[in-house]
């Protein structure tokens, strides 16, 4: 089993900032892909930011310039660094990750318990 706890969601004015991390454990060979998805009330879960193993990157439109996501493999770490927040942003933001597991290329997919980002003045 493999668990995804995502850390440093809170309320923050617009403008600010704020720094999110997803910490993988468990029964990980290896971590193919991570990503950063979000969910705001009446919308669908949508992709906010995804990190490939070799350090690839990938943004939302909307988040382009303005958020930064980066991984630590050795940690099975990944951050998400926002700045220049909008009220738009605000929205449970979750960890994703496709794990490696032993004998297999096949990955299985993860989720986080989703941390709270709210960009209100």
């Amino acid at each position: 089993q493999v668990q995804l706890v995502e850390s440093g969601g809170g309320l923050v004015q617009p403008g600010g900032s704020l720094r999110l991390s997803c910490v993988a454990s468990g029964s990980i060979f290896s971590i193919k892909t991570m990503a950063w998805y979000r969910q705001a009330p009446e919308k669908q879960r949508e992709l906010v930011a995804g990190i490939t193993s070799d350090g690839s990157t990938n943004y939302a439109d909307s988040v382009k310039g303005r958020f930064t996501i980066s991984r630590d493999n050795a940690k099975n770490t990944m951050y998400l660094q926002m700045n220049s927040l909008k009220p738009e942003d605000t929205a449970v933001y979750y960890c994703n990750a496709a794990v490696f597991k032993r004998y297999t290329f096949n990955t299985d997919n993860y989720w986080g318990q989703g941390t709270q980002v709210t960009v209100s003045s």
